[in-house]
């Protein structure tokens, strides 16, 4: 590892989101690390394609702007912004006892950077840096989790397979005796959940009376498929965010009489039965260390090198023509 020479210029190239489902490289000049910060040179990083695709079309409802700021962005909404919180890289210049290690860190699709001490946490060593790049949606997971409280011997549903809901239904089935089914319509996701160890099926076929449902799909037809399926008293966790779509509810019958809760779970804010108690590094630093599972490489992926982002973006972002799956985690790589 080389780190740069005291008081010589630090240059950079980052992806900016310039008009709605256009984007570029452009290069910047990086000021040197101060106390408490690191200079880190990014080895991958990772694209959501849920939130990623609202900011690259333009879909940020000007109510949450400020809201939806990430915690590195540069730029305003809706363009020219420079988006994205799913870094991998390695420290170059800092304190002594960071030097050399591998971080992840909430900052946008950019070669280099520099960011505080507080926003980077170690990835241990079992975590190789592409699978590491989905710390932040193991985070939200993890949160959506503490916030369910599943309980051993429960009948759980999570409602939508991407790379969050397949986390969430991947952890509750670590619970002692809880029965786990998956609903998504893309019936190409099934051979990425029987990898995990487990079962994907159809929303038209999901089973009814859940005691625990998490919804994670992202569209209104599969919030209205959790509450189809919720027995009595059961528990909805909506960890969808729905940016300026209009989510109409079936809120009579079932869910009135069956005593149902619907309740929104954000990643945001530690969730509340943990708060107090973790902090957010904690949480981050376990969110990490459950990736250490190769099975999670099935989440991670295609590849795509930093310098031809601007062309795949959109690619990456929209759904892919009919017999294709779509990505999970698409993975940006650096030279």
């Amino acid at each position: 590892m080389s780190a740069p020479l005291p008081g010589a210029s630090l240059t950079a190239t980052a992806f900016w989101t310039t008009e709605p489902g256009q984007g570029a490289i452009h290069g910047e000049t990086l000021r040197a690390p101060g106390p408490g910060e690191l200079l880190v040179r990014t080895l991958a990083s990772g694209i959501s394609r849920g939130t990623e695709r609202l900011v690259f079309h333009g879909r940020v409802p000007e109510a949450e702007w400020a809201r939806m700021r990430a915690p590195l962005q540069a730029g305003d909404f809706p363009f020219p912004v420079k988006y994205g919180y799913a870094a991998v890289g390695l420290v170059e210049d800092g304190p002594l006892d960071w030097l050399g290690s591998r971080v992840f860190c909430l900052h946008p699709h950019q070669d280099r950077f520099v960011a505080p001490v507080a926003l980077c946490a170690r990835v241990p060593d079992s975590v190789p840096e592409w699978r590491a790049v989905l710390a932040a949606n193991m985070e939200t997971a993890l949160n959506v989790i503490w916030d369910a409280q599943p309980l051993a011997g429960e009948r759980a549903l999570v409602v939508g397979a991407g790379v969050v809901g397949l986390l969430c239904a991947w952890l509750v089935a670590r619970f002692p005796a809880v029965e786990v089914v998956i609903a998504d319509p893309d019936a190409r996701r099934g051979p990425v959940a029987k990898s995990l160890g487990l079962r994907l099926v159809a929303p038209e076929e999901a089973p009814g009376e859940r005691d625990l449902i998490i919804h994670a799909s992202g569209q209104p037809e599969g919030l209205r498929t959790a509450l189809r399926c919720a027995g009595f008293e059961a528990r909805i966790l909506e960890a969808s965010w729905f940016g300026d779509k209009e989510c109409a509810l079936p809120l009579g019958g079932g869910f009135h009489g069956g005593r149902v809760t619907l309740r929104s779970t954000q990643v945001g804010q530690i969730a509340g039965p943990m708060r107090g108690r973790r902090s957010h590094a904690e949480r981050m630093a376990l969110a990490l260390r459950l990736l250490a599972d190769p099975a999670l490489d099935a989440l991670c992926g295609p590849m795509v090198a930093f310098r031809d982002l601007p062309r795949a973006m959109a690619g990456l972002l929209d759904d892919p023509p009919e017999g294709q799956p779509a990505p999970l985690c698409p993975v940006v790589t650096y030279e």
